[in-house]
């Protein structure tokens, strides 16, 4: 693998740990299967793209359109919360409402973005390479998310958000809003999730509305390869497996289709991901069967 394709792995790898970050809040703290995220990641690309396109600053297009995915997030839990739709269900409505509404952000399917300033233009010393530059700025984000997470779930009220998807009735039974907790924590999901998707748009130099196909995917095969990686019931080293388990996972998938000897293409990414989810569940099972012969 060359140095440029190590880079770009690390690039894709450190903007999906957004990603598996906000799966990670849904699936593991708030026990909610959300598959708006294969909707809110497009739509922030989408958002952020049409703003730079229009001529507002990067550094505001991203915010506006992490705040967009937070909305998304919010929608999805009030059809459940609200609404009594099943968890599942009110994701997959969601999602669905969120490829036509995308298709409406954008006026077309999609929106090239090689001409215009992005964060990563603009924050780019001059003295150091465009490969090198965005994977830098970009740990510097992701350490920054983990550091928030890591402190805001510390918190009393990051406290009654985990207490909501451990144990709901105990949760209400210490007097905590649990509708209320699954609303904030559904926003805080979907808005790392958009905001991981405007900083994809900006690397690569647009939008499309396809951008989001597979994101869920990519979340959860993160999760469980960091799960497996690093496993741990501490939230901060949790925290720290999951960006490590979607860096791990691109590098994987860079090294799969770049092995000529391997023989595999880009159409054989889902496949290289089925492989690679399989083997991360099954290695832990393996080490507790080893574990149990070696104690018999």
């Amino acid at each position: 693998m060359s140095l440029f394709s190590l880079f770009g792995a690390l690039e894709i790898g450190l903007i999906f740990s957004l990603v598996a970050l906000g799966v990670f809040i849904s699936f593991r703290l708030l026990r909610f299967p959300d598959l708006t995220v294969d909707g809110s990641f497009p739509l922030g690309g989408a958002v952020c793209a049409v703003l730079i396109a229009n001529g507002m600053d990067p550094f505001s297009a991203t915010l506006i359109a992490t705040a967009a995915g937070a909305l998304a997030g919010v929608m999805t839990a009030v059809l459940n919360v609200h609404l009594k739709i099943m968890d599942l269900l009110a994701s997959i409505l969601m999602m669905i409402a969120l490829y036509s509404i995308n298709l409406r952000i954008m006026g077309r399917p999609n929106i090239p973005l090689i001409t215009e300033p992005t964060l990563f233009t603009l924050l780019q010393p001059e003295w150091l390479v465009d490969y090198i530059a965005r994977p830098a700025l970009l740990v510097l984000i992701v350490i920054a998310a983990k550091l928030a997470l890591d402190g805001y779930f510390a918190t009393r009220q990051g406290l009654a958000i985990r207490a909501t998807g451990s144990n709901p009735r105990m949760a209400r039974a210490q007097g905590v809003n649990t509708g209320a907790m699954v609303i904030l924590g559904m926003a805080i999901s979907n808005a790392l999730v958009a905001l991981a998707g405007s900083l994809f748009a900006q690397t690569q130099g647009g939008a499309d509305i396809s951008m989001g196909i597979g994101t869920i995917v990519i979340g959860l095969a993160a999760v469980i390869v960091g799960e497996s990686i690093l496993p741990s019931r501490r939230l901060i080293l949790t925290t720290l497996a999951v960006i490590l388990g979607a860096i791990v996972y691109r590098f994987f998938i860079a090294l799969a289709l770049n092995s000529d000897f391997i023989g595999l293409q880009a159409q054989d990414l889902n496949l290289v991901t089925a492989v690679l989810v399989t083997v991360a569940l099954v290695i832990p099972l393996l080490k507790k069967r080893l574990t149990r012969r070696k104690g018999a």
